[in-house]
């Protein structure tokens, strides 16, 4: 029976069945083989459904996508072109920096790719930038963001794995500005090596006017960060602000959006991801109840002992699980999925909780343009109408730089603990 019910929940998942659907099915069909009373997983629902933090979910990516929406990647980006613009690659790293705003934003790299795309690619190629060059650095700039508050994946895993959310905010600031700081040495590289040069001088009185044009929006992570950290709110009250303060100054100052025409159409699309992700996490949860029941993580541990000897070596191998991870899947399916098997087993091995959450989502991050089926590659073929295959050797050098930041990241446990220190 048990291997029929399997190859039944597997055939449906090749047929393209809701990967909600799966998982609720894979957990009430393990719940009735192991005679556990399928309330088991209503507890669970009822379990995610009471945690306070689960509000800064929707109130986050509201906010996010109120900002897609508007004009605001464009004060953004004449704000970052007039601060960055006089840089040999300036123009470049203009476009990691406000990209990587968004998705932190929005926890969706698609929304970037479609919301900025369009402004970045004519940007970078009337720059003289290569068309490769540019796809490239657009494709992985979508999940730049994802290390930084106040980012939709960094609550989700912080409620799934039990970590403090507040600390892993702090913990993802450093390890997400090397990310920027690599792929920004890259841009200079480039700009340099085909003698881009550029007349643009750094005017502060342009700044000046392109940071007033855009102040209600450049002030909002420094906000946010005081208030969390400084005590005045909390995570949740921070989201609901923040909502709040998108709403008011998109619909009424800048005027951007009409709160009875624009604002509709923004919840619907916002609350789609939302439902999607909340539905995955609890029917997964219930999954992963069975499997800690079961004592899975522990039957992975023995077997990883045999051939794991320290710390160093279960991380090595961790990195490549996780890469493999997250080209095979989106980051809400798999932290849902694979961080309740893998955070016992850290643990065994030493690794900081803190630390292992980094690791996890820079992995996955990363695993946004790893071939063969990273999801911004599919996105961004289908924004720019280029083959998969183009845009393959467009992320190439984007990928190893990211590894090697990665592998920093990794065994430099300072870099994501630093701050929470």
């Amino acid at each position: 029976m048990a291997i029929a019910a399997a190859l039944g929940i597997f055939l449906l998942a090749i047929l393209g069945t809701p990967l909600f659907v799966i998982l609720g099915l894979a957990a009430m069909t393990a719940f009735h083989i192991s005679d556990v009373q399928l309330s088991a997983i209503a507890i669970e629902i009822y379990k995610v459904s009471s945690q306070p933090s689960i509000l800064t979910i929707p109130l986050f990516t509201f906010a996010g996508y109120m900002m897609a929406e508007s004009k605001s990647p464009q004060r953004l980006l004449k704000l970052s072109d007039a601060l960055l613009g006089w840089l040999p690659g300036g123009v470049a790293i203009m476009g990691l920096v406000v990209c990587a705003f968004f998705t932190a934003f929005t926890g969706a790299s698609g929304v970037t790719i479609i919301a900025l795309g369009g402004l970045l690619y004519p940007i970078l190629m009337n720059e003289g930038y290569s068309e490769k060059f540019s796809l490239g650095l657009i494709t992985t700039s979508g999940s730049l963001g994802l290390l930084f508050p106040p980012s939709l994946p960094i609550i989700l895993y912080g409620m799934v794995a039990k970590v403090d959310i507040d600390s892993l905010f702090r913990a993802g600031i450093l390890p997400g500005i090397l990310l920027i700081v690599v792929l920004s040495t890259w841009a200079v590289m480039n700009g340099v090596k085909a003698n881009r040069t550029t007349t643009k001088k750094l005017i502060w009185t342009d700044v000046w006017v392109a940071f007033k044009g855009c102040i209600w929006e450049a002030l909002l992570p420094v906000a946010i960060l005081i208030g969390i950290y400084g005590g005045f709110v909390t995570t949740t009250e921070a989201a609901s602000l923040t909502a709040f303060y998108i709403f008011v100054i998109e619909c009424f100052i800048y005027k951007d959006l009409d709160p009875f025409k624009d604002i509709p159409r923004v919840t619907k699309e916002s609350m789609s991801l939302v439902g999607g992700i909340l539905l995955i996490l609890c029917c997964a949860l219930g999954f992963t109840n069975w499997l800690v029941d079961e004592e899975i993580p522990m039957k992975i541990l023995d077997f990883m002992r045999e051939y794991l000897t320290n710390k160093y070596s279960f991380l090595f191998f961790l990195n490549i699980f996780l890469l493999i991870v997250g080209a095979l899947m989106d980051i809400f399916s798999a932290i849902i999925v694979v961080v309740p098997l893998i955070v016992p087993i850290a643990k065994e091995f030493g690794v900081d909780p803190v630390h292992l959450a980094i690791i996890f989502l820079a992995n996955l991050e990363i695993g946004y343009i790893t071939p063969p089926v990273g999801i911004n590659l599919f996105i961004s073929s289908f924004r720019f109408e280029r083959p998969v295959t183009e845009l393959y050797r467009a992320c190439i050098p984007y990928l190893i730089l990211l590894i090697l930041a990665l592998g920093i990241i990794t065994y430099v446990p300072l870099l994501s603990l630093a701050l929470v220190r």
